[in-house]
């Protein structure tokens, strides 16, 4: 079988911003806006800020590909789509005319331009089963998502763009910007991406701000494909504002070789930089009553691919055991230390003391566990370098880091803190993955877990967000919790965990007892959730988990607040 787990295990090159403020470098890395296709076999990512093109055949294994330099490879929110034997790419850039480029060797080109009649941001091109061609494009919080259908050849518009989509976070509770939903600002709507399924034309978007949790991809459902279109029962669709890693908006649905439908999307870590991001995959699909769901239940969990057809909510077979454990490391920066690497948040981090090759940490399990999965997630902090190259001012002034770098480390394993077997050696690495996963499908027991880290990029003093570990415990499973479920209002509803003994949480909801297609990840007793849609109804259902397993709850009718 193979394995992966969110985000995409991939180099994600460096940017070198610049703050128009403070006239200085603001460096992180960043991938986003993915749009994913699968062409003559293989399966491709292009996202925002890469150079590149990312490549796969199995959807687990990827690696990156320089993309020729005639493609505008500074410009935001590529979008490719197959048509015929060609893929066809175009990428963002207000107020200059945007060109189309197409190819028949994604890796190997030429890739010959088209040129463009109008400015565009965040394009999506859809080809449906007649041939025609359509065009959506817009990112604003005060203009709509655009459509058009263009000339397949000259690619200019045949007739006006149409309003398709307006964001209105008044009745939808999704659309709010800020963390949870907490701001009042007007939402950006972004990111279109159009398919087709069962002759209804499925227009998704995105909303509501990339720097925060809930980034999202809603979807409206139409019969032609310029609409009208209508607000589709489940939204939004693709929508994980816990866990470790959260985000999942700005992306793109794809079905792959064995006709599963998958969906990729953008995660947000945003410290260095609002655009400190990456890129997820999910499994999605569409329910009898023609519904486009995507299952993020465990979204940053190990997920299992194998051939054929898969059920898209499968539970994880291997479970979360290194949350809050103990943990220590060779130094620690004050208010950085090593507890900050398993209380998943990828926003928080160990930080060494020290450049020097050789900082360590360790993680207690606190008993044996079979270990099966370990994913190691690196975080940057504060790099303060010259920028390496010229800078581009394109959308904004940037240089995209061009030179390879690698990250080498070791992880071993013991069973008492005496012992010590080697898990993975990759101290001579020729690969920069900073966030690494480590499968053993057979399981290997041990209770101590420690990373040593030889070397980063640019020198600088390693950090850890995440040193997290699945596996399968010896004990029991949680008991279902006893909670509340209140909507407050239109828009939210609060769930109050009354009796549990789980590590964690998932909040389940959705617009029927069969369709909980949403989830938030929790690992305390409450959560507010902000994005229920004016004058729906409701069930909610809260599941458990912890090292041994997983507990369903009872599913209940979410009651208006008295």
């Amino acid at each position: 079988m193979n394995y992966f787990c969110n985000p995409v295990n991939i180099n994600y090159r460096y940017q070198f911003n610049e703050d128009p403020n403070k006239r200085k470098m603001q460096i992180c890395r960043e991938a986003a806006d993915p749009s994913m296709i699968y062409f003559q076999g293989k399966y491709y990512i292009f996202a925002s800020m890469t150079l590149s093109v990312w490549v796969s055949e199995d959807m687990t294994n990827w690696e990156s590909f320089r993309l020729p330099e005639n493609l505008p490879l500074y410009d935001y929110a590529p979008d490719v789509s197959v048509i015929g034997e060609y893929v066809y790419f175009s990428a963002s850039k207000r107020r200059e005319i945007c060109n189309y480029y197409r190819t028949k060797d994604i890796l190997n080109g030429p890739y010959e331009e088209i040129p463009g009649s109008f400015d565009f941001w965040d394009p999506n091109l859809f080809c449906d089963d007649d041939g025609r061609v359509y065009f959506y494009w817009g990112c604003s919080n005060t203009t709509p998502i655009w459509g058009v259908e263009l000339n397949r050849e000259t690619m200019c518009p045949l007739g006006e763009r149409i309003a398709l989509i307006d964001g209105d976070a008044w009745s939808k509770g999704y659309e709010r910007v800020g963390e949870n939903h907490s701001g009042s600002d007007r939402p950006y709507i972004e990111g279109a991406w159009m398919n087709k399924y069962q002759g209804r034309y499925y227009l998704q978007y995105a909303c509501s701000g990339t720097q925060y949790n809930i980034y999202s991809d809603g979807v409206y459902i139409g019969d032609s494909p310029l609409g009208p279109f209508r607000l589709a029962d489940n939204n939004p669709y693709s929508y994980e504002p816990g866990g470790f890693l959260p985000g999942a908006g700005h992306g793109s649905t794809m079905w792959d070789k064995e006709k599963n439908l998958w969906h990729t999307a953008t995660m947000r870590i945003s410290k260095n930089h609002i655009f400190e991001r990456r890129v997820g995959i999910w499994p999605a699909g569409f329910d009898e009553d023609g519904e486009l769901f995507c299952n993020q239940r465990y979204g940053d969990w190990p997920m299992e691919i194998g051939n054929g057809k898969i059920n898209p909510w499968r539970n994880p077979g291997w479970y979360l055991i290194s949350y809050g454990k103990p943990v220590t490391a060779s130094s620690s920066e004050e208010r950085k230390g090593p507890e900050q690497a398993v209380d998943e948040n990828v926003q928080t981090w160990w930080r060494a003391l020290t450049a020097e090759s050789g900082e360590w940490l360790q993680v207690d399990l606190e008993k044996e566990y079979t270990v099966n999965a370990v994913q190691i997630n690196f975080a940057d902090d504060g790099i303060d370098i010259p920028v390496p190259g010229k800078l581009q001012r394109t959308t904004q002034a940037r240089y995209i880091e061009e030179k390879d770098y690698v990250t080498r480390w070791k992880l071993e394993g013991s069973p008492d803190g005496d012992h010590y077997f080697m898990i993975e050696d990759k101290s001579e690495a020729e690969t920069d993955l900073p966030h690494d996963l480590i499968v053993k499908e057979k399981g290997v027991r041990l209770r101590f877990l420690r990373l040593t880290i030889l070397e980063v990029p640019y020198g600088q003093r390693p950090c850890i967000s995440g040193l997290r570990v699945f596996g399968v415990g010896d004990g029991q499973k949680p008991r279902a919790p006893k909670f509340e479920a209140v909507r407050e209002n239109a828009l939210d509803m609060m769930i109050k965990i009354t009796d549990g003994d789980a590590v964690g949480y998932n909040i389940l909801w959705g617009s029927s007892p069969q369709k909980l297609y949403h989830s938030y990840m929790i690992f305390g007793m409450e959560q507010r959730v902000g994005a229920l849609v004016k004058d729906r109804e409701y069930y909610v259902r809260v599941d458990a988990f912890n090292e041994n397993g997983i507990t369903e709850g009872n599913t209940v009718k979410l009651m208006e607040d008295q």
